[in-house]
């Protein structure tokens, strides 16, 4: 297991299975994790895409790996947002809410045509009821940026959803970090990061995105 810590980020590159009994409680879990449709195969509904390094992005690993880490990320976390994808939403335990991202021009195959929307599943209370009231889903047209992770997510939906499922100064774990888009969300957004990866490829990628964001907040503060 290899640890850096920048700033007010946390990251660890191992398996999060093995990382995720050793962490304390943190406020909330915000993650994208690997949807199981193949990524990347000739059998995808994911147009162009590469595979993922050191996963094999199949419904049979959703249900192994993934389900069961975000079973133990939900057990140290007060709420929790996720977004497992359409295929194998159902593997998850029943939400406390449902929202959705909306994507008009549509993100990806799926077996009724193209796929619109994604859901988000809301676990726990919503950290800003009952004084406030905000959508629980959004409408998501920005393009991702090509940084060498198969299938990032786009900064300014993960600054939603990080925004939408914690509040300014709390801790949020990303079981699932990729190339940090969550972490990136929320050094912009002033919320404490700790985020597991298991490829070292896509590991320095965040690190040095991560290390990114917090100058780029140094330089306007």
């Amino acid at each position: 297991m290899r640890k850096e810590v920048i700033g007010n980020a946390t990251l660890f590159l191992g398996d999060c299975l093995e990382i995720l009994p050793t962490l304390e409680n943190v406020d909330a879990v915000i993650t994208d994790p690997p949807y199981g449709v193949n990524l990347g195969s000739y059998s995808s509904h994911v147009i162009g895409n590469a595979p993922y390094e050191s996963f094999h992005d199949t419904p049979e690993n959703v249900a192994k790996i993934v389900v069961p880490a975000v079973r133990l990320a939900r057990a140290v976390a007060t709420r929790a947002a996720i977004t497992p994808g359409t295929r194998c939403a159902w593997f998850y335990p029943p939400p406390d809410e449902l929202g959705a991202v909306y994507f008009p021009a549509g993100a990806g195959f799926s077996r009724w045509g193209f796929t619109c929307s994604q859901p988000i599943l809301f676990y726990g209370k919503d950290p800003y009821m009952p004084r406030h009231k905000k959508p629980n889903s959004v409408r998501c047209t920005e393009l991702t940026e090509k940084n060498g992770h198969p299938c990032p997510k786009p900064v300014g939906l993960m600054e939603w959803l990080v925004d939408r499922a914690s509040v300014n100064g709390e801790t949020v774990l990303d079981p699932f970090m990729g190339s940090g888009t969550t972490g990136v969300a929320c050094m912009n957004l002033g919320r404490k990061f700790i985020g597991i990866e298991i490829e070292p490829k896509y590991f320095d990628i965040a690190c040095r995105r991560i290390d990114d964001a917090q100058r780029q907040q140094r330089l306007f503060a």
